[in-house]
């Protein structure tokens, strides 16, 4: 395809006009994400055909205005005006807020750019008894005027047509003036806008979606109803979590077993065989059957976030965080923790005091993440039945919604040490704009629980297929003839007349783990743990772990795989019948499982979390302080608590 046959288009709003639907509706799958050069800020890339004719499209970040306060519109800013001249920018306006909207418009077009403006969420507009003469705005703002719903992709064809057919022209809004400063400017640009506004604009009648949204929000953001709705919603999430996934989990848990009894039989018996069947189907398996889960959790996430409750939960939550040295922008990125504290962490950027930045950015991750949810979901198993219910209550449930507040309470209470400990002069303000409530937009909810998924299954199961290969090698060779020596020990008289051939064959099969490299290193690592009631096997899951934490499962699929003829049982049923070698008795005690759940809720387990935290910060410093700082935090806690249970 011919470089003349393309068009670059270039999506900008100001937060909650509907951009991201308008993306979607464009470009359907035919997307991406990474970061813009240089920065780590969201870049969501995509195309999509008119005739023969390629369309890009770059979403930017949301920004209010070309004069930024944030590394998210500095971003938007400095993209716009680097754009082509033959780029087109597509301004997305919610047409319910058109005078604040089009000040951003009015900022491009004076650049100089080709603009076409998008007037979204005209339902809403017709709902409020109003009505805008689109003809007339266009004339005045000269430049073409789209009126849109992306919810329901309702004016998405006129839009393409719009851009097909786009002509550029010279156009400009407001003189420019060197002497006048940016306040004076901004007012200049409002007054005019306002003339514009109020010619194209007629209501006939009350803002019926303003009054509804008002009395809702007069129970939501109550000061004291509010937070038991919070609550209340975090309670029925992770009750979802663990009572809607149990059917689709044990299909999943099921197919693994058939699949790796499948395999095992087809293949001829020896090191493929072992390979595929305990390294990579056993890694892999421990890792697919939390997909139901992780699907309910982002589904909650994206529903709340459509429906304008998220921002509440932002002013809900100002007047509490401010009393630990954050703000009520810092909500957004905690509460997108409980997802993943990478995009998290990249949201902060919103915050435009560098101090509250910081300490948002430095406890976010103690905000348990969806990695986390497979750890706790296979640790919960082991001391609490699936069918343990507190009256009609999931008791499997209550626990995750336990672990998940101490999180959270772990993270504030370690901000409100950091408030003390970093120093700024720099003022803190708080800003927010309530967009009104409305229906999720399922289809929206749909591509970003697939898109989630995708990413939690192929970017984990890379690693997990690696790690699974690496421990499956070093689980499986030892250093000289150690196996040799214990095949061999096992075939006098006197051991074979002590057990059965099953029995040592479980024998043999368990010395040689501890003998391979992987029990060497275990080993090492075993007398840290070992106060902790964790044996060798923890160890190298816990060091496996800081490549995701989700890895501890796979990495304990394949430990308790190697060397085990028995495709018949779930790694969950292997380690409830783990023994302690010393002892003889159950490995996986309340105390020892209680203590590694600890472990894992405060633990910074994460490379890729690290290695954000120190593009966001710029500084090694950050990251090692938050290593150190939360490591020491988990082994504590675990030690008193393996201690008090024990």
């Amino acid at each position: 395809m011919s470089k003349s046959n393309i068009k670059n288009i270039i999506l900008i709003g100001n937060p909650n006009t509907g951009k991201s639907s308008l993306f979607n509706s464009l470009t359907g799958l035919n997307q991406k994400v990474g970061n813009f050069p240089g920065v780590t800020v969201d870049k969501k890339t995509g195309s999509f055909k008119i005739k023969q004719t390629k369309i890009t499209v770059v979403d930017l970040p949301g920004t209010y205005s070309l004069n930024p306060n944030s590394e998210d519109e500095k971003v938007a800013k400095n993209y716009i005006e680097k754009a082509n001249e033959d780029d087109i920018i597509i301004v997305v306006a919610d047409v319910t807020n058109l005078k604040r909207n089009l000040l951003l418009y009015t900022q491009i077009i004076d650049q100089g750019k080709q603009v076409i403006l998008v007037l979204n969420m005209m339902d809403l507009l017709q709902k409020n008894n109003q009505e805008i003469d689109l003809s007339k705005l266009s004339n005045l703002l000269g430049c073409p005027v789209i009126p849109i719903n992306a919810r329901i992709e309702k004016g998405i064809e006129e839009l393409k047509h719009a851009i097909i057919s786009f002509q550029k022209k010279e156009n400009s809004f407001i003189e420019s003036n060197s002497s006048s400063n940016v306040v004076d400017e901004t007012m200049l640009r409002f007054n005019k806008i306002n003339q514009i506004v109020n010619e194209c604009l007629i209501k006939k009648g009350e803002d019926k979606s303003y009054l509804l949204t008002k009395k809702i929000d007069n129970i939501i953001t109550h000061k004291f109803y509010g937070y038991l709705i919070f609550l209340g919603l975090l309670f029925i999430i992770f009750q979802a979590i663990f009572s809607w996934s149990s059917y689709p989990m044990d299909l999943i848990e099921n197919g693994f077993i058939w699949l790796s009894n499948f395999v095992a039989d087809v293949l001829p018996k020896g090191v493929l065989n072992d390979l595929i069947v305990n390294g990579i189907i056993a890694g892999l398996g421990g890792i697919v059957i939390f997909v139901p889960q992780i699907a309910i959790l982002f589904a909650f996430i994206t529903i709340l976030e459509d429906t304008g409750y998220m921002a509440r939960v932002s002013f809900l939550m100002d007047r509490v965080l401010r009393i630990f040295g954050l703000n009520g922008k810092s909500i957004i990125p905690l509460l997108s923790s409980t997802a993943c504290a990478i995009p998290a962490i990249m949201s902060a950027r919103t915050i435009s005091n560098y101090k509250e930045r910081l300490i948002t950015i430095m406890v976010a991750p103690l905000i348990s993440c969806s990695a986390r949810i497979p750890v706790y979901t296979i640790l919960i198993a082991l001391i609490v039945p699936e069918d343990s219910y507190f009256g009609v209550f999931n008791m499997q449930g209550l626990l995750v919604m336990g672990l998940y507040l101490l999180g959270f309470v772990a993270a504030i209470l370690s901000a409100w040490v950091m408030k003390l400990i970093i120093k700024s002069k720099q003022h803190s303000t708080f800003t927010l704009e309530m967009p009104i409530y409305r229906s999720p937009r399922w289809k929206n909810v749909g591509f970003e629980i697939f898109s989630k998924v995708k990413i939690f299954l192929f970017d984990a199961g890379k690693i997990i297929i690696a790690i699974s290969i690496i421990l499956w090698v070093l689980s499986s060779y030892a250093p000289g003839t150690k196996f040799e020596e214990i095949s061999e020990k096992y075939t006098t008289e006197t051991i074979q007349q002590q057990h059965t051939e099953q029995e040592i064959e479980s024998l043999i099969a368990s010395e040689k783990l501890e003998a391979s490299y992987a029990g060497i290193i275990g080993k090492t690592i075993e007398p840290v743990i070992r106060p902790l009631g964790f044996d060798w096997k923890i160890g190298i899951s816990l060091v496996t772990s800081f490549a995701a934490r989700e890895v501890f499962v796979g990495t304990m699929a394949t430990l308790y795989s190697v060397g085990d003829e028995d495709n018949t049982k779930s790694i969950r049923e292997k380690m409830m019948m783990a023994k302690n070698p010393q002892t003889g008795e159950k490995l996986y005690t309340t105390a020892t499982t209680l203590s590694l759940l600890i472990f894992y809720v405060f633990a910074m387990q994460c490379m890729a979390t690290l290695a954000i935290v120190y593009r966001e910060t710029n500084s090694i410093k950050w990251p090692i302080i938050q290593v150190v700082y939360m490591g020491a935090l988990a082994y504590l806690c675990s030690l008193l608590v393996f201690n008090i249970f024990s």
